[in-house]
């Protein structure tokens, strides 16, 4: 195998197709990269048996052929090799990459024990991918890191005849948020699949410039399988088995008692006076007509408070809410002002989840379909 190709370009390819393997993997092989001459240059793909990534790029090809190279150390290589054409070729076991005066010898892995890359057929949708990557990003973050219960780590994705929906929960948060979506000339029953958070993460920030991402989730040999392809590049995953819990029904229809703020201070504001809160301590927010008060009680030794501009329509409330989630609520609301509404329970000392939605201005209500749900901790005094 022997071929040339645009360092840039190589290294980018490799980098892709390295990026959503994991640190550690119990077989080897599956740490590597296979690349293989086509018609028109090469195609680099990576699998790990849970999520594939495969791309294409165009090549000088002299001698064609398929080999298997450790993914991360090429990756690292590739990237630091001086821009000049990187010119690779193999000798038996021995593969050798050169750019310039700089030349790597490294040895190949058995590419007949790599498995094969999953091909998914299923029908395919269209996304902005601008609007997919925000929504990724927006809802990415309220999905669960704790792998005991393997069906809140995933974001569902709920696919219906024009729009792409996104749930994510940790059971203490609730992120949605709808975008377009385009499926052809086909209206079919609605389509669900739970895809793993990391992944889809990686994935919304890979396609994110990419004009439209096309989605397909297909059924094959009892693996439920979902794939993204834009720009000659394809990442698949196997979807999580389970039932999603049905957290849409947490949302209210309507909420009348509510505040607006500008985003940015009530960031900053958080920020500041949870600097003197221990681990896992929770912040006051009282809201009344004057404006929004912010108290943290930390150890006998730190106290802080501040007191921030907001527009309260409804009555007054007092709400616990720590402060990381309420951060990345508000980190997820693109737009200058944000509403925060106070939604009831049954028991009047028991405050309701907070929904935090965007606002364009101080008295209109944001165009998208952005909402996070935050359970409040009960006040302890």
């Amino acid at each position: 195998m022997k071929f040339q190709a645009n360092r840039d370009v190589f290294s980018e390819a490799v980098s892709f197709a390295v990026k959503l393997l994991p640190q550690r993997t119990t077989l080897p092989i599956l740490s590597g990269v296979l690349i293989e001459t086509t018609d028109t240059g090469l195609q680099l793909s990576s699998f790990d048996y849970e999520v594939s990534a495969q791309t294409q790029i165009p090549a000088e090809v002299e001698e064609p052929g398929r080999v298997l190279v450790s993914g991360r150390l090429l990756a690292e290589i590739a990237s630091k090799l001086p821009n000049a054409p990187v010119q690779f070729s193999t000798d038996e076991s021995k593969i050798s990459v050169r750019a310039g005066s700089a030349n790597f010898t490294l040895l190949s892995m058995p590419v007949e024990e790599y498995p094969s890359i999953p091909q998914v057929s299923g029908e395919a949708g269209l996304v902005p991918a601008e609007e997919f990557s925000e929504a990724v990003a927006q809802v990415g973050v309220a999905a669960s890191r704790d792998d005991v219960t393997p069906v809140i780590t995933g974001v569902q994705l709920e696919v219906g005849d024009n729009t792409l929906g996104l749930v994510a929960t940790d059971r203490y948060r609730v992120a949605i948020r709808q975008i377009d979506w385009d499926n052809g000339t086909t209206s079919g029953e609605t389509q669900t699949a739970l895809v793993p958070a990391r992944t889809l993460t990686e994935i919304g920030k890979t396609f994110g410039h990419s004009g439209t991402v096309s989605v397909s989730i297909t059924n094959r040999d009892d693996r439920e399988l979902i794939a993204f392809t834009a720009d000659k590049k394809t990442v698949t995953s196997l979807l999580i088995k389970g039932n999603f819990p049905p957290v849409r029904r947490l949302f209210p229809e309507q909420v009348d008692n509510y505040a607006v703020l500008n985003t940015a201070e009530l960031i900053e504001a958080t920020r500041r006076v949870a600097l003197v809160l221990e681990r896992e301590a929770a912040l006051r927010y009282t809201f009344t007509a004057d404006g929004l008060t912010l108290e943290a009680i930390g150890s006998e030794q730190a106290q802080a408070s501040e007191s921030i501009d907001a527009l309260l329509t409804g009555q007054e409330t007092v709400v616990s809410l720590k402060p990381q989630f309420l951060l990345d609520g508000l980190g997820a609301v693109h737009s200058e002002f944000v509403r925060i509404s106070f939604t009831k329970t049954e028991n009047p000392n028991k405050p309701g989840p907070v929904l935090i939605t965007s606002q364009t201005s101080k008295d209109q209500a944001g165009s998208d379909s952005y909402k996070y749900l935050l359970q409040p901790n009960l006040l302890l005094r």
